[in-house]
């Protein structure tokens, strides 16, 4: 079956930045649980476990369509050094997310794929949701240092 490049294309990327982002997230839980700050570390082992379900959701939707779900070269994670900067780093990894979610989606509808533009409608959703997360959190540390 003959795929659209451009359509795989997007599938790989996103397949790509969803490993990278469990990757960065299983990263920050570790280091929150060396700081003995276990509530942020559970939210960090959710994050990166809601990021390989996203994952399994292109690799599922990658196998129909016949493309091989193979992702390329992961980024080097970006750890942050404080609870802020990690939080700042994963707005930034969220918002690239948005982005490519949000153009995928209009090219699904363009090229009438309702099915794959259902996909990146939904993760582009899960995604604002946790921007919207991310923000409430820096605002939370913010309003904590000037307290």
């Amino acid at each position: 079956m003959a795929t659209d490049p451009r359509l795989t294309g997007y599938l790989v990327r996103a397949l790509s930045h969803e490993m990278a982002a469990v990757q960065q997230y299983l990263a920050q839980a570790s280091l929150t649980a060396m700081w003995r700050r276990g509530e942020h570390s559970r939210r960090f082992r959710g994050d990166a476990e809601e990021e390989l379900g996203h994952a399994q959701q292109l690799i599922e939707r990658m196998l129909v369509l016949g493309i091989p779900s193979n992702g390329t070269q992961l980024p080097p994670i970006r750890p942050g050094r404080t609870l802020e900067e990690m939080l700042l780093i994963d707005r930034e990894l969220e918002i690239e997310a948005i982005r490519l979610y949000e153009e995928a989606a209009h090219y699904c509808a363009r090229m009438r794929d309702g099915e794959t533009q259902a996909l990146f409608a939904g993760l582009l959703q899960d995604e604002l949701s946790h921007l919207r997360d991310l923000d409430r959190m820096l605002t939370e540390i913010h309003k904590g240092a000037t307290s």
